[in-house]
């Protein structure tokens, strides 16, 4: 009966292994790892952050008064709340998952090991394999944009690239179950980044207002109908996400605002921080009823992860020449962990990746294995280290089982009172792990052999995992990676200066801060998220200052991690700041010789159909001509909209006269919510589209529908000013045209300080329309007061 049950259960799993795919290649129709191939940024697309002021957008501006607009503001408060909510239950989900399985996986090795080796390290690999394979599982067959950290994807989104798939429902869920598997598992990676694009997720299915793919969705939610509002969520969750997984709410809005945002306003200040808040509130209350043992093996260690504010209370001058030479290695073993995972990454997805699912299954649980033999047997050649004399005050107990809360593992030893300085931090979790590296008062807890050993180690694998198809953050194995030689250096200063009160937890500290910012790159946020998670103020100014070091050196070699790893995936990121060689460029320069492809105001709709089929172009100029017979460009039209107009069919007409929008006459027949694309897919398509003979033949009138005011610049504008506008503005558009003939106004501040009332309302409303002869006067007006009307720009 047994061998039957047990033949059956291979062939069934002969079967699966059958199923899965052998390329990334997908039949047609099927979305899923085929759309997520962005080594040549094919798959991704520019977002409109731009508010698209046509008229059919003012008609339904004019129907709303100023009760809408305060149920607006009402609403993105609201969803501020609620994302801090899933966000904080997502993390602590995730948390208590994770730790419950390293509690019963190390408990059940533990009571093994006491008999039998052999069937120790048996049951710890097939914990950490069974963990990880369903991770892995998860994100090739359901959620491949789920693998990674996602904080690339979520700083391209922000920087106006949509990638698709990133911030769909089911990247969702396969970001939080394979968080679960890959960090349960044991692998070389952390769940902080992951918890990041876990909170972007959340945020974006909010604002469109669920999923409607899987039916859980809500029209009382569909409010946001702008990439503007979305944009404004997915900070929020990014923000949450960092504070949900550090516990760092300050730290979660610094980092939203120094690494992943490309616009910011003081707005968005107060609603990413109130989301923050959140966070912090949900997981200190979930820890406070975690603290009762309601929770497993989750919760003993507090709020504050790393508590380091028992430790080194000073710091002398002389001890500032080893901290900066912690912030220079910092800086060198960041760039190089770039530089390796970006070689290893590449090689993997062009040549690895592309022989199909199996082979990505088959490298995590190779990976998987290693990781376990190398965790379970390491320790085994080293000696085990009789426990220290006993101290009440220090609070540590000798020896511990692995596992447990707190240092001195006691791993196949043979003396009850002995510990092993390799597997206190190998063979434990690795938040426990960081937490006897940054621990005071336990000097020469671990030798230099051991440290030396778990650093060459642990980076080779933390190098060799990042960028396989599991949710990975580098966050936790950063700080690993820096605590181990930061307390390899504070072993070698408590030797050399022996008369000053030094603590070896101290310098693993600023180690871990220093690796980070090496690889990172970031300097404020991660300054506060490393005094936040350690409870330990007086540490700022060093902290500070290893971070600057490093973050110097490293930019002596390469751009940051997430930098590199976006521009691998095929991600445009627009930086900060415009080439040097944009300076001497002009806007015309950048165009070349492109051929703009223009609609008429009325086109015909066999001609709006061709043109859409025969090239890719996302925006279109739409030119008229006036009654002298000068062409005028008169809005730009985006293709998307080209698509819902032809789908609906409802605006098309027998004539190829244009209607008059003077008389406000014309009705709208739609609502501004279809215009706008869902998010993370690609819409509507050309191909979706199907229309007979005599729709062919109608004609549609794109005035109500262009966008009248499109940014313009002159040709000779310089290419960096040009570079400036556009990232600064969230554009995807710009009108290069010829030098302006005329002036016909100018703006100056005072004309841009409006009064809050209602005859001022009506002047702006009408600003748009202002007579010549008006503009005359105040133009004189201005010349009279000593303003010269070049100086302070023009409008055209």
């Amino acid at each position: 009966m047994l061998s039957n049950h047990l033949q059956n259960g291979m062939e069934t799993a002969k079967l699966l292994w059958s199923r899965l795919p052998n390329s990334d290649e997908e039949p047609e129709g099927a979305v899923g790892v085929g759309h997520y191939k962005k080594t040549d940024g094919g798959t991704v697309e520019s977002l409109d952050y731009e508010v698209i002021e046509n008229y059919a957008y003012r008609e339904e501006q004019t129907q709303r008064g100023k009760l809408y607009m305060y149920y607006s503001v009402g609403v993105k408060w609201f969803f501020a709340l609620l994302i801090g909510i899933g966000t904080g239950f997502a993390a602590v989900f995730i948390n208590i998952s994770v730790e419950n399985f390293a509690g019963w996986k190390y408990s059940l090795t533990f009571n093994i090991i006491q008999k039998s080796y052999f069937a120790g390290f048996f049951i710890y690999a097939f914990f950490n394999l069974a963990l990880v394979l369903s991770s892995v599982y998860i994100i090739t067959q359901f959620a491949p944009a789920a693998a990674g950290s996602g904080i690339p994807e979520i700083k391209g989104y922000l920087n106006g690239i949509d990638t698709h798939g990133i911030l769909l429902f089911r990247t969702l869920i396969g970001k939080i179950f394979g968080s679960i598997g890959s960090v349960g598992g044991g692998l070389a990676l952390g769940k902080e980044g992951p918890l990041v694009h876990t909170g972007a997720c959340i945020a974006s299915l909010l604002g469109q207002g669920g999923s409607t793919k899987y039916h859980l969705s809500s029209r009382w939610l569909q409010v946001f109908n702008s990439e503007r509002d979305r944009r404004d969520l997915v900070t929020c969750g990014c923000a949450a996400g960092v504070a949900a997984a550090f516990r760092a709410p300050v730290g979660g809005v610094l980092f939203a605002l120094e690494e992943v945002t490309s616009w910011w306003r003081s707005q968005l200040m107060w609603r990413v921080f109130f989301t923050s808040a959140i966070v912090a509130v949900v997981v200190r209350t979930a820890m406070g009823w975690c603290k009762s043992g309601k929770c497993g093996h989750f919760g003993s260690g507090g709020f504050i992860i790393w508590d380091v504010s028992d430790g080194q209370e000073d710091y002398s001058f002389m001890e500032l020449l080893p901290m900066a030479v912690i912030g220079v290695i910092g800086g060198l073993l960041g760039a190089l962990f770039n530089q390796l995972t970006l070689y290893i990454t590449n090689w993997r997805r062009n040549y690895l990746h592309k022989k199909g699912n199996r082979v990505k299954i088959i490298e995590v649980c190779l990976i998987s294995v290693i990781t376990s033999i190398i965790s379970f047997g390491l320790p085994l050649f080293r000696k085990c280290t009789s426990c220290p004399e006993s101290d009440m005050n220090s609070g540590f107990e000798c020896p511990r089982a692995p596992g447990m809360y707190g240092n001195y593992v006691n791993f196949y030893c043979s003396s009850k009172k002995e510990y092993n300085d390799l597997a206190t931090i190998f063979f434990n979790t690795q938040d426990d792990a960081i937490r006897n590296l940054f621990s005071a008062k336990t000097i020469h807890e671990f030798s230099a052999q051991s440290l030396l050993t778990f650093l060459v180690m642990f980076y080779a694998l933390a190098v060799v995992t990042f960028g396989t198809a599991v949710p990975a953050g580098q966050f936790v194995p950063g700080i690993m990676i820096g605590s181990t030689y930061g307390r390899l250096v504070g072993m070698f200063v408590v030797n050399f200066y022996t008369k000053l009160n030094i603590e070896e937890g101290t310098y693993a500290l600023l180690g871990a801060a220093s690796f980070l910012g090496g690889s990172m790159r970031m300097t404020v946020s991660l300054c506060v998220i490393m005094v936040e998670i350690t409870n330990n103020l007086k540490l700022l100014p060093l902290i500070m200052l290893v971070l600057l070091i490093s973050k110097a050196v490293g930019d002596a070699f390469n751009e940051g991690l997430y930098e590199e790893q976006a521009r691998l995936r095929g991600i445009p990121l627009l930086e900060s700041t415009p080439k040097y060689q944009m300076r001497s460029m002009t806007a015309k320069d950048a165009c070349g010789n492109q051929k703009i492809v223009y609609f008429p105001r009325v086109a015909k709709v066999s001609d709006v159909v061709s043109i859409l089929r025969s090239n890719n172009h996302n925006g279109f100029p739409v030119i008229d001509h006036s009654r002298n017979g000068e062409t005028l460009v008169i809005g730009l039209m985006l293709r998307s909209h080209l698509l819902v107009l032809l789908q609906s069919k409802v605006d098309f007409q027998h004539s190829p006269l244009p209607c008059d929008l003077r008389g406000g006459s014309v009705p709208i027949r739609h609502n501004l919510s279809e215009f706008v694309k869902p998010v993370s897919s690609k819409g509507i398509s050309i191909e979706d589209i199907h229309l007979s003979r005599d729709d062919l033949e109608m004609y549609i009138d794109l005035a109500p529908f262009v966008n009248p005011s499109p940014y313009i610049v002159p040709e000779d504008m310089s290419l960096s000013k040009v570079y400036n506008l556009f990232r600064q503005l969230g554009l995807r558009h710009i009108f290069v045209v010829p030098r302006a003939a005329r002036v016909i106004g100018m703006i100056t501040r005072k004309d841009l300080l409006i009064e809050d009332n209602e005859e001022s309302a009506a002047v702006e409303l009408q600003s748009t329309s202002v007579r010549g002869q008006k503009h005359d006067k105040r133009m004189r007006r201005r010349n009279a007061d000593g303003e010269h009307p070049l100086l302070d720009g023009l409008l055209v």
